[in-house]
């Protein structure tokens, strides 16, 4: 007999998934015992929701494919949302699996019982209920499918747990076609001639695949298109993905503070929207539009999603640009005393392996390592698309897992590595080749920046963005989940131990004192 379990689980391997980060509870039960019975799936144990939902989004944006989750009725599904969150916002593919009562017991109202629904449709794309056994395998198969819809999103399946012990019969209904026309490609001639005739050009290239504007061709092309039109470039503020270093053109991300990025984008006449959105200020500024740039201004070129490389290649034979050669990249010297972020990011660029995915999180290191990294070797960078912390870590276990052979770091702070610290037992338990570098400055410093921009903050407000009575132990934390880990405090002894770290196999921890 192949059960509703059974069904579902082949048909997500049939539509291409290949991994499940799981978090189980006792209504998933016959989807762990599917497992294997159906083998081909690699599960991996997340000690956390909000880790298997981080991992996903890490590998999905690495992958362009789905990876499956699964999770423990609403609550556990609640917990995982923060990550689906920035998921949503990086258009990553991803399938949510989540268990729930036998559908007999529903309506007695039990101690676990919850609006499922409510919760999935602000962070999926594409939910659905399972009715019946028998609708399981089509269950799975349009999930993968709509995963795969309007550039990537999370696609959840709400499965029963009658149905999934059920015997799942051979009369399932039909697939729904959940394919999407592509979007019509842009006027590109029309395009051409506004950027012939604007005085100044900004182009805002959107994070992605390869063919995205971050990707190696977009960026290659959006730098002939600056030489051809005395424009100027940047990386959207948070991408998704994006190709750094090697010799690629040193485009910066956007400013995250309002000012900063209105001084850029003030100047320009037309800004191209390469794969990005229209840019709006983080949060509302007393004084400040939360519309960076008037509609007026803005020129559109493909959502995200959308071959936007190939857009920025046709425009820049239109327009008679110059070949694209590559600058001999600036050596980044060696750092020496005291860490600081300036250090610590030089230092990360100027050692940084061939070919590594870096996770970034915070803004102690971020923003500066962004700038460094120009001078890195080629890698691929993974940032905050949404804004909920505690993605770092759990992205760079999917990351990791999405990309055997390939070396990741993640550069984080202290403080939103907290929220989901128990991704260290994962990457201890895979062997993954991560190095953990924590920027430990014993704050929560965006906060304190933000603070800073109003009134003198009093020792409440102080107390309240301070992470100093009693000071994390990351040493001792990362041993705890089985992870090798150091303390070091100049930029001379973080060179040796990052050096030493990356050419291990497994995991490493270093925390970095500022």
């Amino acid at each position: 007999m192949t059960t509703g379990a059974q069904a579902l689980l082949a048909a997500l391997q049939v539509e291409g998934v290949e991994v499940c980060f799981a978090n189980p509870g006792t209504t998933e039960l016959d989807v762990v015992r599917a497992f294997d019975a159906v083998p081909g799936m690699r599960c991996v144990l997340g000690l956390q929701e909000n880790v298997c939902t981080g991992a996903a989004d890490g590998y999905g944006r690495m992958r362009g494919m789905p990876a499956a989750t699964l999770l423990h009725l609403g609550p556990g599904f609640a917990n995982g949302i923060a990550n689906l969150h920035n998921a949503r916002r990086a258009h990553t593919p991803i399938v949510n699996l989540i268990g729930d009562h036998m559908s007999w017991h529903l309506p007695f109202d039990a101690p676990l019982t919850s609006d499922i629904e409510s919760l999935a449709r602000p962070v999926s794309g594409w939910v659905h209920r399972v009715t019946s056994a028998g609708d399981a395998a089509r269950a799975g198969r349009d999930a993968v499918r709509a995963s795969l819809a309007r550039g990537g999103q999370g696609a959840t399946v709400i499965f029963p747990a009658d149905f999934q012990v059920g015997e799942a019969g051979g009369d399932e209904a039909a697939s729904a076609d959940t394919r999407e026309e592509p979007a019509p490609a842009p006027d590109l001639a029309a395009c051409a001639a506004r950027l012939k005739s604007a005085r100044k050009v900004l182009f805002l290239l959107g994070g992605g695949g390869p063919a995205s504007g971050l990707g190696a061709r977009g960026q290659r092309a959006a730098a002939r298109l600056c030489a051809a039109l005395g424009a100027s470039a940047y990386a959207e503020t948070f991408p998704s993905r994006a190709e750094r270093g090697g010799g690629l053109p040193d485009f910066d991300r956007l400013p995250y503070f309002p000012e900063p990025a209105r001084a850029v984008l003030d100047e320009a006449e037309v800004v191209v929207l390469a794969g990005a959105l229209p840019p709006v200020t983080y949060f509302g500024y007393e004084g400040h539009p939360s519309q960076m740039v008037e509609p007026g201004r803005l020129l559109p070129l493909g959502e995200p999603g959308a071959p936007v490389a190939d857009y920025l290649e046709a425009l820049a034979g239109m327009l008679d640009a110059p070949a694209w050669e590559a600058a001999a990249p600036a050596l980044l010297p060696p750092q020496q005393g005291r860490l600081t972020p300036a250090a610590i990011s030089a230092t990360v660029a100027r050692l940084l392996p061939e070919d590594a995915i870096v996770s970034v999180e915070g803004g102690t290191c971020g923003y500066p390592f962004y700038a460094a990294s120009a001078a890195s070797a080629r890698h691929t960078a993974l940032t905050n698309t949404g804004g909920a912390i505690g993605q770092g870590l759990p992205v760079a276990l999917g990351a990791a897992i999405a990309s055997p052979g390939r070396r990741v770091v993640a550069l984080l702070s202290d403080g939103s590595t907290q929220y989901t610290v128990q991704t260290l037992w994962s990457l201890a338990h895979e062997n993954l080749p991560v190095v953990v570098l924590i920027a430990a400055n014993h704050q929560y410093g965006i906060l304190r920046k933000e603070l800073a921009r109003g009134e003198q903050p009093g020792p409440q407000a102080e107390a309240l963005t301070s992470l100093d009575r009693p000071r994390i132990d990351w040493t001792r934390l990362a041993d705890g989940y089985g992870v090798p880990s150091s303390r070091v405090e100049t930029a001379e002894e973080l060179a040796e131990a990052f050096a030493a770290a990356c050419a291990r196999p497994g995991p490493t921890l270093i925390e970095m004192q500022l």
